[in-house]
C-alpha cells in the first residue's frame, strides 16, 4: 500500500472516531449517509 492511501485511509477511521465519541446523533447519521452516498455515487461512476 502506498503511503498517501494509507494515510488518507487513517484520516477517515480518525474523522468516523471522532464522529462516533462526539455522541451526536445527527453527526453520526448524516457521516452514514454521506458515506452511502459517496459510495453509491463512485460505484456508478466506475462502471463506466
Amino acid at each position: 500500500m502506498r503511503l498517501s492511501s494509507f494515510l488518507y485511509r487513517a484520516a477517515r477511521l480518525s474523522r468516523d472516531a471522532e464522529v462516533i465519541y462526539s455522541g451526536d446523533p445527527k453527526k453520526m447519521a448524516r457521516r452514514a449517509r454521506n458515506k452511502y452516498i459517496g459510495r453509491k455515487v463512485a460505484r456508478r461512476l466506475f462502471k463506466w
